[in-house]
């Protein structure tokens, strides 16, 4: 008995075991993936797929869940997107995507879309198919849009996958629907494609048309032909037959005709011997006739015209040379002019400024009275412009009333206004003085009582003069 309940309590056991291990073997259909996430053995790996077959999955340390492979349809209406040339197109397409079982991309989806219901998949990858199209068609031109949809489909495919890939999906299937475009360049464009292949074909039924004729009036000709071949034949027989009738009425007339043919031929080749002979004198002469024209003309025009275009050739290089000539002489005379005005006031200068250093050294260093002295120089000079304040004036005839005396002691008329004339000179001090300079004293200083003794004193000369016997009344 009691190896019995031994036997039977071995046999709960491992009947137990059995049941509990075959309750944590978990089997994954071939429908989806199994994701068994805790401590999964592999260093910073966070979960272990599969996909097909099985693994026991441990209580408390790990725990499991499966990825449905279903294909998710999704169907994106694109509007509005720029293409190459930034024509906006509408590209309604269908696409189907499903979770990868490739071992990387299993990873991926297993840390991005475990928990997911497929609802929540098919935004996702709705959001990054929407911008992956975009970016394709705004590479693509819309001709090749419109045109090769198999390019299309192509870069769509390389640049969706890549990105699905990322979260754990893969690109199944994409279908492309019409194509249009909001400014009606893809109908412009099939409008042409039509026209194109309707005139090909108004080309294609022309030829064809062409050819029908051209083998119609081939076999007419060909009927023509035959029939005339026809009509030859039945004529030939009767043909021959007046053929021996009139072979021996021909050898008669040839007969004939050779006695008078060989003496017509006789007389006709001595006329065409004498003809030709005639014909070759006139061509030499006429000949000869051309080249003494040509001559004349060459000599009444060419010559000529050549003589003088050398002469005027000639003429105009001689002026040019002489005119270069003597542009060259006059600029080295105005050069050597110049030069010489330049030495010349350059040796002034250079005397002049010997002359004002020689003058410096001999006043002992006194630069003042070097310029005094420079100043007493030009006093004959300002004297003479003095006299030309009144030596300029033109007085035509002055007529004076003088009795000789004035009266009570007083200067006569004639005295007084010569006095006064030569009053109306500035006095020299003055006249230094509006240029800038001060006279010294040693050249003289005037006052009221020396100007006054020496204009009495000019006063009794005029005076003298007038009052004698041989003064004139007019002046």
């Amino acid at each position: 008995m009691a190896v019995i309940a031994l036997a039977g309590g071995i046999f709960a056991i491992l009947l137990i075991a059995l049941l509990w291990i075959s309750s944590r073997f978990k089997r994954c259909p071939s429908d989806r993936i199994l994701v068994v996430y805790g401590r999964v053995g592999g260093e910073g790996e966070s979960a272990r797929c599969l996909h097909g077959g099985g693994t026991m999955v441990w209580p408390i340390v790990q725990g499991y869940a499966y990825l449905d492979l279903t294909p998710i349809p999704i169907e994106i209406k694109l509007q509005g997107a720029l293409s190459q040339q930034n024509i906006r197109v509408n590209t309604p397409a269908t696409f189907t995507v499903g979770i990868s079982t490739e071992p990387g991309v299993m990873q991926n989806a297993a840390e991005r879309l475990l928990g997911l219901s497929l609802l929540d998949i098919e935004n996702l990858a709705r959001d990054i198919i929407f911008g992956q199209m975009r970016v394709v068609i705004a590479t693509m031109p819309i001709e090749q849009i419109n045109a090769d949809r198999e390019q299309l489909i192509t870069n769509i495919t390389e640049s969706l996958e890549l990105e699905l890939r990322k979260v754990g999906l893969r690109l199944i299937n994409v279908n492309i629907q019409d194509i249009t475009d909001e400014s009606g360049y893809i109908d412009a464009l099939g409008r042409e494609a039509a026209a194109r292949a309707i005139s090909e074909a108004k080309v294609k039924v022309a030829e064809q048309e062409r050819d029908g004729d051209i083998g119609a009036a081939e076999a007419q000709r060909e009927q023509r032909i035959r029939v005339a071949q026809a009509n030859a034949t039945a004529t030939e027989g009767e043909n021959e037959s007046h053929v021996v009738i009139a072979e021996s009425a021909s050898e008669r007339r040839q007969k004939e005709a050779e006695a008078e043919r060989a003496a017509n031929a006789a007389e006709r080749v001595s006329q065409a011997a004498a003809e030709q002979e005639s014909f070759l004198a006139e061509a030499e002469a006429e000949r000869v006739r051309a080249e003494r024209d040509k001559a004349a003309q060459d000599a009444d025009i060419v010559v000529p015209a050549q003589v003088e275009r050398e002469r005027v050739r000639t003429l105009a290089e001689a002026e040019a040379d002489r005119i270069r000539l003597v542009k060259a002489g006059e600029a080295d005379g105005q050069r050597l002019l110049m030069e010489a005005e330049a030495l010349g006031l350059l040796a002034l200068l250079s005397r002049r400024a010997e002359g004002l250093g020689a003058l410096v050294a001999a006043s002992g260093g006194a630069a003042q009275e070097a310029a005094l002295l420079l100043v007493a120089e030009q006093l004959p000079n300002l004297v003479a412009e003095q006299v030309k304040a009144i030596s300029n004036l033109k007085i035509d005839k002055i007529t004076v009333w003088d009795s000789g005396s004035g009266g009570d002691g007083q200067a006569g008329t004639t005295a007084n206004f010569v006095s006064g004339l030569v009053g109306a000179l500035p006095p020299l001090h003055e006249v230094a003085s509006q240029a800038g300079i001060k006279l010294p004293q040693f050249l003289g200083e005037l006052d009221d009582a020396d100007a006054l003794d020496r204009l009495r004193e000019l006063a009794d000369r005029l005076r003298e003069t007038s009052s004698g016997p041989d003064a004139p009344e007019d002046a």
